[in-house]
C-alpha cells in the first residue's frame, strides 16, 4: 500500500497523508457507504480495505487514519449482521442448485457462512454488533472516539459486551428468537376498524387460527417479496434488520395503492429510525396503556420491557380513534390527540 490512496470505495478515496475538511469528508462518506452496501461481497471489502488501512495507519503512526479505519471495520461488521438476518430465509431454504448445472435438481443443503466467505468468529462478532440498538450503537461509537482523542492512546470499544447484552435483551423481548403471538382482543379491535383481514404478511398457521386472514404468509415464503392488497393487519418480527424492512414494506404498498387500509403492532420504539418513519407516514398511531402481553405457542402470557403502539394507515383515523382508545391514547393528522 502507497503513501498517495487506499481506494476502498469507488470514488471514496481515503489518503493516509490526509488532514483537515476533506480527510474528515471522505470518513464520512466511507461510513454512509458502509451503512448503505447492498450485498455481503461489498461488506466484506469494505472489512477487509478497512482492516488494510489501520495496519498501515499504524505503521504510519497516523492516529486520525487508524481511527477512522477502526470505526468503519466496526460499522462494516455491524451492517454484514443486517445482511445476515436479512438473507437468513434465502440461505436456508431451497437449497442450491446441483453441480451438474441442472435447475431442476437442488442440492438439499443450504449455503453456508464458509461457502460466502465469512468465518464463524466474524460471524459472531457481525451478529452481537447488529442486535444493539441504532441508539446504543452509535452512543458507543461516539463514546469511544471522544476517549480516544482526550486520553490520546488507543482505547478498546467494547461492542461485543453490547452485542450479548442486547441479544439477551431482544430473547426476553419478543424480538424473533421464539414465537410470540398477538392476543386475540387486540386482533378484534384491528377487525373492527378494518371490517376484514385481507392479508397478515408476517404470520404463521397458529397465529391464523386468530388473525384469520384471507392470505397470509410466513418466514417461508417470504411476505416481502409479496405484494399486499386490501387491507393488512401485521404484528412483524422486532428483530433488526427485519422490522425495518416491515416497516418501509407497509408504507410502500399503502403509498402504492395496493394496500388500502392498515393496522399495524409495534414496539413504542421512539429512539429508533424505523419508528420515526412510521409517525411520519401513519394516518393515526395508538400509545398503549400499559404493555400488551403476547402469548406464546403453549398458551403463556408475558409482556416485554417496553410498551407498544398500533400504527394506522388508511381514510377513517377517526374509526380507528373510537375504536383503541379502548387501549390507549390515540393521535391522528397533524399529530393532535383525538378524542374518543
Amino acid at each position: 500500500m502507497t503513501e498517495t490512496a487506499l481506494k476502498v470505495y469507488d470514488d471514496v478515496e481515503l489518503y493516509a497523508n490526509d488532514n483537515g475538511s476533506a480527510g474528515l469528508v471522505r470518513y464520512e462518506a466511507a461510513c454512509r457507504a458502509v451503512a448503505a452496501a447492498k450485498s455481503v461481497d461489498e461488506v466484506k471489502d469494505w472489512h477487509n480495505k478497512s482492516d488494510a488501512m489501520r495496519a498501515y495507519a499504524k505503521q504510519a503512526k497516523n492516529k486520525q487514519l487508524e481511527t477512522d479505519a477502526a470505526e468503519i471495520r466496526i460499522r462494516a461488521e455491524r451492517r454484514l449482521g443486517e445482511l445476515m438476518a436479512a438473507q437468513k430465509p434465502y440461505m436456508s431454504v431451497g437449497g442450491r442448485p446441483a453441480e451438474t448445472g441442472s435447475i431442476s435438481d437442488p442440492v438439499s443443503a443450504p449455503i453456508t457462512l464458509s461457502e460466502v466467505g465469512i468465518d464463524k468468529h466474524l460471524a459472531d462478532r457481525a451478529r452481537k454488533t447488529a442486535a444493539i440498538p441504532e441508539t446504543e450503537f452509535e452512543g458507543i461509537v461516539q463514546e469511544w472516539r471522544e476517549r480516544i482523542e482526550h486520553e490520546n492512546e488507543r482505547v478498546t470499544v467494547n461492542i461485543l459486551e453490547a452485542g450479548n447484552k442486547a441479544q439477551a435483551a431482544y430473547r426476553t423481548s419478543f424480538t424473533g428468537e421464539n414465537e410470540w403471538y398477538t392476543p386475540a382482543k387486540y386482533i378484534e379491535l384491528a377487525r373492527r376498524v378494518l371490517g376484514t383481514i385481507d392479508v397478515d404478511p408476517a404470520s404463521n398457521a397458529i397465529a391464523q387460527a386468530t388473525v384469520k386472514a384471507a392470505t397470509h404468509y410466513t418466514q417461508e415464503i417470504n411476505g416481502l417479496d409479496k405484494e399486499w392488497r386490501g387491507k393488512v393487519w401485521m404484528n412483524p418480527p422486532y428483530s433488526q434488520p427485519d422490522i425495518v424492512y416491515f416497516v418501509d414494506k407497509i408504507i410502500e404498498e399503502y403509498r402504492s395503492g395496493r394496500c388500502t387500509e392498515a393496522v399495524m403492532l409495534t414496539h413504542n420504539s421512539t429512539d429508533t429510525r424505523w419508528f420515526n418513519r412510521l409517525f411520519e407516514s401513519a394516518d393515526a398511531i395508538c400509545w398503549t396503556t400499559g404493555r400488551v402481553k403476547f402469548v406464546s405457542p403453549k398458551g403463556e402470557f408475558a409482556a416485554p420491557a417496553m410498551g407498544q403502539a398500533f400504527t394506522y394507515f388508511g381514510p377513517n383515523p377517526d374509526v380507528f380513534a373510537s375504536v383503541f382508545s379502548e387501549v390507549g391514547n390515540v393521535w391522528g393528522p397533524m399529530w393532535r390527540k383525538i378524542a374518543a
